[in-house]
């Protein structure tokens, strides 16, 4: 039984010991350490410096030939479309899980935005609007392309600071389902929970929720293609409580694989407008106004 394998992160055919993005239907030029940083696409090779801040000892002059030379190999391998190795190691549908699970998209389009006002999601292909008084940052800890409100509060629970806002996007991976809706709704507690519930580390930052209900639901049209929505409006132990959206629509890179992007903003006089998440997603559109069409899509198919 032939079986698509779903986008993720792959050990590398061409690179022992590193990682490389399928995008459900071809590799891509992102490559990373195992569970670490991401590196960009590759550059056409004239001369190669190892940059200070990847060293992590001294370097011996063979071993970084040998390096260069396996760099230079799997660069042209891949610019030639052989493949040059295996596909990813493809499972049985009873291996995929049939949750969400969300595949950061932040490292690729991690360092500083030539545009203040624009949050790039490489690994999707798209970009969204930084809304005044917002911006962009790195969180360490999830992995998720984020923005939020640049004021912070005392958070009412654990001790830290919160956001009155918060914005990720992030791949939906290592899931069956199939359309915006599912995905959506399957997404929603996550996202609540991750919000206003415990964060990743444990903490309870507003002591744990205590009740939510749906205010909104239903089918959006984002950047030309239809998604879904679910708008859950969520009370806490602690604080005002606030409003959290589950957003998924169809990537137009790759095997067209769901975009998760989630809604966190804080209620009462203090909270963001709730009109800036139609905003925000009125704003999403395609890298380079579409002549881009995403990550990897010139890369052909690897061999098997």
């Amino acid at each position: 039984m032939t079986t698509t394998t779903p986008p993720g992160w792959y050990p590398d055919p061409g690179v022992p010991g590193a990682e490389r993005w399928w995008d459900g239907t071809a590799w891509t030029a992102h490559t990373r350490a195992p569970g670490g940083q991401i590196f960009g696409p590759p550059e056409p090779v004239t001369a190669v410096v190892v940059p200070p801040a990847r060293r992590r000892g001294p370097l011996m002059i063979g071993a970084a030939a040998a390096v260069l030379v396996a760099a230079v190999a799997v660069a042209v391998t891949l610019r030639d479309g052989d493949g040059g190795g295996p596909q990813p190691e493809r499972t049985g549908s009873s291996a995929v899980a049939s949750g969400t699970v969300d595949s950061p998209s932040a490292r690729p389009g991690s360092g500083p935005s030539p545009d203040p006002h624009t949050l790039v999601d490489q690994l999707n292909g798209i970009t969204l609007p930084i809304p005044d008084g917002w911006e962009k940052t790195d969180d360490a800890v999830s992995g998720l392309l984020t923005m939020t409100t640049k004021d912070t509060y005392d958070c009412p629970g654990d001790a830290g600071f919160c956001h009155r806002g918060t914005v990720t996007t992030s791949t939906a991976t290592m899931t069956d389902l199939t359309t915006a809706e599912a995905v959506a709704k399957n997404d929603i507690t996550g996202a609540a929970n991750a919000a206003y519930d415990h964060d990743p580390v444990g903490s309870r930052p507003y002591n744990g929720l205590t009740s939510h209900r749906e205010v909104k639901s239903g089918p959006v049209v984002v950047d030309g293609r239809t998604g879904y929505l679910v708008r859950w409006q969520v009370r806490t132990a602690a604080g005002p409580g606030g409003y959290v959206e589950s957003l998924a629509f169809p990537s137009t890179v790759g095997s067209q694989s769901m975009v998760i992007a989630r809604f966190a903003l804080d209620a009462g006089p203090d909270g963001p407008s709730l009109a800036l998440i139609d905003t925000v997603t009125r704003g999403i559109a395609p890298i380079g106004g579409g002549q881009n069409g995403g990550v990897g899509t010139s890369l052909a198919p690897p061999s098997r």
